[in-house]
């Protein structure tokens, strides 16, 4: 990652005070998401792939006692024997896991004691920040926890979404904010350059193992459009039969859209007029025109591509022509916690970052010469480098600053509750 696009969990050689200062801000950052959340939204679990809010504040706390407190800390207790099997999430090397599926059934321990949890860590943590020499060897360790953190952030509002969903109150969790009305971004293609290019972490900064080796990729020349698929633009797919044409689809993705009943991007509602509105973090709101179509499946991404007679960007055509884009935009920070229509052109790439995660056509494999970390920490990612794509970008619910052009997000094809989008492609 480059120095100007610096994730805000790190800083270049951080010293203790602004090391224990940013623990400190991303671990409030996480408690501040439960704002206004009842002890039952914080315990309920929606589905599978989702977990509870109260869930994600133990593990990410498990996460910092696991793999730093328990190693570097003389006469370590942990806090409660059972939090390292109930808040661990999938690391066979440290033992076994409560099934994920039924985190929603742990009544116990109850909040307040999760609280309790987390600030014991806290203090411990910044004991070892103020103490331990020498700083550089925790540094990384420290700043993957607090990236860690971020990611489990935008799950709890990813997984939040999905619970206040399935209430037929269509509960609030933040109050909604209009955006003032502009006139919508007509699609335009930019065009790049074929040739060699080098894709992949550079060295510099804080990633994750799998952005990296740095390696070189062929390119042939292409285009990508100048801002995402819109809600208008996916309108106009609904109408013409998109979700009932065949020919536009996967075989798994038109097996799933039928069996699943699929009509429309999740979380779409339409009334008796044909008006359609969406279940948002702000309650079911009308839908915008001119905004980034989101909760969208690779499988449907995939089909409106093929519908539009175009395709989606691999992941390294997209690194590439975002490697100087800024990655300022719609994220976390704004909390409007929905993607928002573009307001102005640059002659360039809109909304690169933010708003919505945006779907390749590439799968998530191992970069060559990709090789998992020792010990547990290596599960990081590498184990699941299979059947899964990768998005690019952040979306409306990233923690500021967290991605960068070489970040590789991943799903599973059929995934739809996470902010995910996209923008077309073509060969040029």
């Amino acid at each position: 990652m480059r120095t100007q696009t610096a994730r805000s969990a790190d800083a270049a050689a951080p010293g203790r005070d602004t090391l224990t200062a940013t623990y400190r801000a991303v671990r409030q950052r996480t408690v501040s998401l439960g704002d206004g959340l009842s002890a039952e939204d914080m315990v309920a679990q929606s589905m599978s792939d989702a977990s509870p809010t109260k869930w994600h504040m133990g593990h990410t706390t498990w996460f910092f006692e696991t793999f730093l407190l328990e190693r570097l800390t003389p006469g370590f207790e942990p806090f409660h024997p059972q939090f390292r099997v109930i808040f661990n999430s999938y690391y066979q090397q440290i033992g076994p896991q409560h099934s994920r599926p039924a985190r929603g059934l742990l009544t116990r321990p109850p909040l307040d004691e999760v609280l309790k949890y987390r600030a014991h860590v806290d203090q411990a943590m910044e004991d070892l920040l103020q103490s331990f020499e020498p700083l550089e060897d925790i540094t990384p360790f420290v700043q993957l926890g607090l990236h860690h953190e971020e990611q489990h952030q935008e799950l709890i509002l990813t997984d939040l979404l999905h619970l206040l969903s399935c209430n037929p109150l269509r509960p609030v969790y933040r109050p909604y904010r209009s955006q003032s009305a502009s006139s919508p971004i007509p699609l335009r293609w930019l065009a790049f350059d074929g040739g060699v290019f080098e894709i992949g972490h550079d060295g510099d900064g804080f990633a994750f193992d799998d952005e990296g080796p740095r390696h070189e990729v062929l390119l042939r020349p292409y285009k990508l459009a100048n801002r995402p698929v819109t809600v208008g633009d996916w309108k106009e797919f609904v109408a013409d039969g998109g979700y009932a044409r065949p020919e536009f689809w996967l075989s798994d993705g038109w097996a799933l859209a039928n069996e699943q009943a699929w009509r429309a991007p999740l979380y779409w509602e339409e009334d008796e007029d044909g008006a359609w509105s969406s279940m948002t973090l702000s309650g079911m709101q009308p839908l915008d025109d001119g905004a980034p179509v989101c909760h969208v499946s690779h499988f449907e991404a995939d089909a409106y591509a093929r519908w539009a007679g175009k395709r989606l960007p691999t992941e390294a055509e997209w690194e590439v022509a975002a490697a100087n884009i800024s990655t300022q935009g719609n994220t976390m920070g704004s909390e409007l916690f929905r993607p928002a229509a573009a307001t102005e052109e640059n002659g360039g790439l809109l909304q690169m970052f933010g708003d919505v995660w945006e779907l390749t056509q590439s799968a998530f494999t191992p970069y060559p010469g990709f090789k998992p970390a020792a010990g547990a920490v290596g599960e990081y990612n590498g184990k699941f480098m299979s059947g899964q794509v990768v998005l690019r970008g952040a979306s409306c619910a990233t923690a500021d600053g967290h991605s960068s052009a070489s970040y590789r997000n991943f799903f599973y094809p059929f995934q739809r509750w996470q902010f995910m989008g996209l923008r077309l492609a073509d060969d040029a």
